[in-house]
């Protein structure tokens, strides 16, 4: 109130009072957005997965429920290569190093795994075949990396791969100079809330 008896007038906000309060929603805006674009990121791997799978870019190797080809005539050399990422105590290697595969002809191959800890493990597989032109040309009818595989303590597997050449990729001029692919695989430990310690699930072959 002043002398006259008449309520004062609100004094505005000091200049700098208002721009912290500025600040802070420009602050509070930009953290907004920086959150969604990770949501998004993560969002979009399952696609971009799926993508590939269903392309053969940047040489992922196709999906099919059986061998319906018929027998080629060219006969390519198939090298197996198996790395365990770091965080997975696992062992991790091809029975054999590499194959003479026919294209159009079905071949299984298989990989050996080892738990090398006290608990049990769950695993996922990422898969590629190089060079990355014949990714779309190399099919998998059943494969390990197809679904997520578990391991008890110092349990072992052994998980069979079964994938044709399709004999398609004779009328590819991109093919023409390849004479040798390497399929690919790198082990990574699953997410821990699913590594926990009782389940009775177990590895095997995934179809």
């Amino acid at each position: 109130m002043n002398a006259d008896g008449a309520p004062e007038a609100t004094k505005p906000a000091p200049p700098r009072a208002r721009k912290g309060r500025g600040n802070l929603g420009y602050a509070i805006g930009a953290a907004s957005i920086a959150i969604g674009m990770i949501g998004l990121t993560y969002a979009a791997v399952p696609f971009y997965t799926l993508f590939c799978r269903a392309t053969g870019y940047e040489g992922t190797p196709q999906r099919v429920a059986g061998d319906e080809a018929r027998e080629g005539h060219r006969l390519l050399r198939v090298a197996f290569d198996t790395n365990v990422a770091p965080g997975l105590p696992w062992r991790f290697e091809p029975e054999t190093e590499a194959i003479h595969v026919r294209s159009g002809k079905t071949a299984t191959v298989f990989f050996r795994a080892e738990n090398l800890s006290d608990r049990e493990i769950a695993a996922t597989a990422v898969f590629n075949v190089t060079p990355e032109v014949s990714g779309a040309w190399f099919d998998k009818i059943q494969c390990f990396c197809f679904s997520e595989q578990r391991l008890g303590p110092h349990e072992k597997a052994e998980w069979p791969v079964v994938f044709f050449l399709d004999p398609k990729l004779e009328s590819d001029p991109s093919m023409a100079q390849v004479e040798s692919l390497t399929l690919s695989y790198t082990l990574f430990a699953a997410p821990a809330a699913r590594n926990s310690v009782g389940s009775d699930r177990r590895a095997s072959p995934a179809g």
